[in-house]
């Protein structure tokens, strides 16, 4: 039993040292915007890249996931993404940066869908909440810590913290690679659904009604997050450091929530009704935050909207994987796929109604959250209903 909790902390951390890498490179970004004189939508490309190439392999990766197993798709997701930060640090060209991002995406694709079907293989349904809470701080912490760190030994070069992200990849896999053992399965699901197709996923009213939630609110929550430093700057005067402020103590916040909190509140709420609530109070402060003129009501909404987003991601995961059956890899790529098509189209969208007026990024994201509060509560209730209906 010690030795299952071990492979599951092990698990969790090769998420924390991808997203810790991916958060050591952020504040060297615009030093190597300067020194290879690329272009903003030079930029751009790159971070569309990663989360295009991420958005096509989860489904592939969550399938073969179920197939080939949790371990080895960890492990290789852990040695591209090593290797995609080595050649990203030694790139010279615009194609080299291009593909090294593209083998990044596909990296984080075999690891973040295998790691949340090995934790849910390895954990019963009482324990998956607080163990999902682990997996999104893993990710949150990585966010938070990279930055900083990153900043840190940026001062010994440029493309230092590359090499150091692809290091930390490389100490992952070897680890995992002689660690990880593949997982006996729990079987205890709410509901125990035979294999199926993607396609079939896709009809199932359990998995298509909070896809298109997920895919929505996605969208909405990547129109608000993607735009907000430079909407706090221009539309409140935020400096860069009150934003690092806002952002770091938000993020550390709900790390708490999610370690010591998420459980507790998910057995009150439940998990369906956890993610009605963060869309319902996510619009409400966004909207807040529209309107007013104080700097600490920005603030203080500020942290209400980032930890409802923070709270929502793992309430969505615990739910799939509670109702994932003998398909948690198909079904958390699933997830990730349809979170990736938000995560690329809402920075799009937000940028284009920050151009036609500074305040419209709040107003149609608060819109589309509250939108997608009221969709949740009318297909959860038609899902319940068609459930009722099979049962009979």
């Amino acid at each position: 039993m010690k030795n299952n909790k071990s492979m599951m902390y092990l698990a969790i951390s090769n998420l924390f040292l991808v997203f810790l890498g991916v958060g050591l490179v952020v504040p060297v970004l615009p030093q190597l915007k300067e020194e290879m004189n690329f272009s903003g939508t030079t930029m751009g490309m790159m971070i569309s890249i990663f989360a295009i190439a991420q958005l096509i392999a989860s489904p592939i990766a969550g399938i073969l996931s179920d197939k080939f197993g949790r371990k080895r798709l960890i492990v290789l997701g852990m040695l591209i993404f090593s290797i995609s930060e080595l050649l990203f640090g030694l790139a010279q060209s615009t194609n080299a940066f291009f593909f090294s991002r593209a083998l990044g995406g596909i990296a984080a694709a075999l690891v973040m869908p295998s790691v949340t079907a090995f934790v849910a293989d390895m954990t019963t349904i009482d324990k998956r909440p607080r163990a999902m809470g682990l997996v999104s701080a893993a990710i949150s912490g990585g966010f938070i810590i990279g930055p900083g760190v990153g900043g840190f030994i940026a001062h010994f070069g440029t493309r230092v913290p590359f090499f150091v992200a692809s290091g930390l990849a490389l100490f992952g896999f070897f680890l995992s690679l002689i660690v990880l053992k593949e997982p006996k399965k729990h079987e205890i699901n709410q509901m125990d659904f035979p294999k199926e197709s993607i396609l079939g996923i896709l009809k199932n009213p359990v998995f298509s009604s909070l896809f298109i939630i997920i895919l929505v609110s996605s969208f909405g929550l990547q129109a608000f997050e993607s735009i907000y430093s430079i909407m706090a700057t221009i539309n409140f005067g935020f400096t860069t450091n009150d934003i690092a402020l806002v952002i770091t103590i938000s993020g550390s916040l709900a790390l708490i929530c999610q370690v010591f909190l998420f459980d507790w509140i998910v057995s009150k709420l439940g998990e369906m009704r956890l993610i009605q609530l963060t869309f319902f109070v996510s619009a409400t402060f966004i909207a807040v935050i529209a309107f007013t003129t104080s700097h600490l009501v920005v603030v203080l909404s500020t942290f209400v909207v980032f930890l409802s987003f923070d709270l929502f991601r793992p309430a969505v995961t615990t739910y799939l994987s509670k109702n994932g059956g003998n398909q948690q890899g198909a079904i958390n790529g699933l997830n990730s796929t349809f979170t990736s098509f938000g995560n690329i189209l809402g920075p799009l969208a937000a940028g284009s109604l920050f151009d036609l007026n500074h305040f419209y990024p709040y107003y149609v994201s608060a819109m589309i959250l509250l939108g997608t509060g009221f969709l949740s509560l009318f297909l959860t209730n038609m899902t319940s209903k068609k459930l009722l209906l099979k049962k009979s």
